[in-house]
């Protein structure tokens, strides 16, 4: 079990002064619905995110992270199932009892390398085998309005107590994998009335692809994240749902500072490897979208990945990785071995400067109308029910702004980078076809009165 460790010790130099007595613990913060620009550290000036924005002082962040797709609109549930599984999206096909034995599940695998494990998080839309394999799991039903409001608190009170009760001989001498994964910043977006006092509405800005609507239909203009907001998007509730999400993630920080606070009590900060990501990402007016199901950088796929800690340098890395890569990397923290069938890839050795990438490309899906594939510079998504397609040059247009595709000069690179996407597709056992006989008509007109549910819903997600 010690001798992976050492290993990487060794790799990271300087870095890694001397190997601890055991290997290191691992801390995964894991948030939900948290976009990839999600801390003032990521790009977003106006957020206050001082605890978190520490880990990428001191770590490496991952800039180009992502879950790989969803079958589902709950873009959350696959992807907490591949990252506890470690399988692609379409090997897990109702993302929730995934065909894998649970005995190989992530925290059964660190189990075994000498780990306790300890698992806090929300109550639904998550890989429930997955779960019950931690030797200590903690769901919390926060999703009334009135229980989301002390969620992040509850769920670092939770994480607290558990550290505060490592105190046996026993209990010390072994690792831990925390699993801490509350349903903050996802909405209904209420947080204590002095985060929510931090932000003005009319002091943040428009982002910078804010549109009114979606050019046609994506497939999913209408599902419930999207009606959180009125057709067409307006200026004033954009921003005011801006405020809110920065206030859920403000307080989640601040929480998060408590927990640190406790490992630097108990003597363990110095020995613990702390992982920082979201779920899914999150569209809050861009293209005239409010929800995860599309496949834009700043919408429901991409998403934050930061790792610090002991032998962990400072960097930025742009290396295209899945959520699911982070199964075999804590297996590289823990020497413990990885399972046969697991698809993601360690990156372990971009850490280590070994290697500055894992994939030249990385392709993402949701259910059979959106798919998209990007390398370093280009991204193509495709939208065969509606056959529309977009060609965007990320290096030059990282907001996606201006599509290229029906530009002549680019048509070799929507061929190219077509054929590219289907071998991806074919790679990951992906069948869905890219054209279709009969396209239905792109246009999209929105509903005049959605159902009384729904505009409840979103008054609740607005609520501060």
């Amino acid at each position: 079990m010690h001798v992976r460790f050492l290993l990487l010790a060794a790799l990271l130099g300087s870095a890694a002064v001397a190997a601890p007595a055991r290997p290191p613990n691992i801390l995964h913060l894991h948030a939900d619905d948290h976009r990839a620009d999600g801390l003032h550290a990521l790009g977003t000036p106006l957020l206050q995110t001082p605890h978190l924005d520490t880990l990428v002082a001191r770590g490496t962040t991952f800039t180009r992270c992502y879950t790989q797709g969803s079958m589902v609109g709950a873009v959350c549930l696959p992807s907490r199932t591949m990252l506890l599984t470690g399988k692609s999206w379409l090997r897990i096909p109702n993302g929730r009892d995934a065909h894998v034995d649970a005995s190989q599940s992530l925290p059964k695998v660190l189990s075994r390398a000498g780990y306790t494990t300890f698992h806090v998080g929300k109550g639904g839309n998550e890989f429930t085998a997955g779960l019950n394999a931690f030797d200590t799991n903690l769901r919390y039903d926060d999703h009334p309005v009135e229980l989301r409001r002390g969620s992040s608190e509850r769920h670092a009170d939770a994480t607290i107590t558990f550290l505060r009760d490592r105190r046996g001989e026993t209990a010390a001498a072994k690792p831990f994998y925390i699993y801490f994964a509350p349903p903050v910043p996802h909405d209904p977006r209420v947080a204590a009335p002095e985060f929510h006092g931090l932000y003005d509405p009319a002091q943040i800005p428009l982002p910078a692809a804010f549109l009114p609507q979606h050019p046609w239909d994506n497939g999913e203009m209408s599902v419930r994240d999207e009606q959180l907001a009125p057709w067409p998007r307006t200026p004033a509730d954009t921003k005011q749902q801006l405020a809110d999400y920065y206030a859920c993630v403000t307080g989640l920080d601040h929480h998060i500072g408590r927990v640190f606070a406790q490992l630097k009590a108990m003597g363990e900060w110095d020995n613990t490897i702390i992982i920082f990501t979201g779920d899914n990402g999150l569209s809050l007016g861009e293209h005239g979208l409010f929800g995860k199901q599309n496949l834009y950088e700043f919408g429901g796929m991409h998403v934050p990945c930061v790792i610090a800690g002991p032998g962990i340098p400072h960097g930025r890395s742009d290396a295209l990785v899945y959520l699911m890569d982070l199964f075999p990397t804590f297996c590289d923290f823990a020497g413990a071995p990885v399972p046969a069938g697991v698809e993601g890839r360690s990156l372990a050795p971009v850490v280590r400067g070994q290697t500055v990438k894992v994939r030249d490309v990385l392709y993402t899906g949701y259910r059979d109308g959106q798919r998209a594939v990007r390398d370093d510079r280009w991204k193509l998504i495709r939208y065969p029910l509606v056959d529309r397609t977009q060609l965007f040059d990320l290096v030059a247009d990282p907001r996606e702004l201006n599509n290229l595709a029906d530009q002549p000069a680019h048509a070799a690179h929507v061929a190219a980078l077509t054929a590219l996407l289907q071998r991806e597709m074919q790679r990951y056992g992906d069948t869905a076809p890219l054209t279709v006989a009969n396209p239905r008509p792109a246009a999209w007109t929105p509903p005049q009165n959605p159902p009384p549910e729904k505009k409840a819903k979103g008054k609740a997600a607005t609520k501060s």
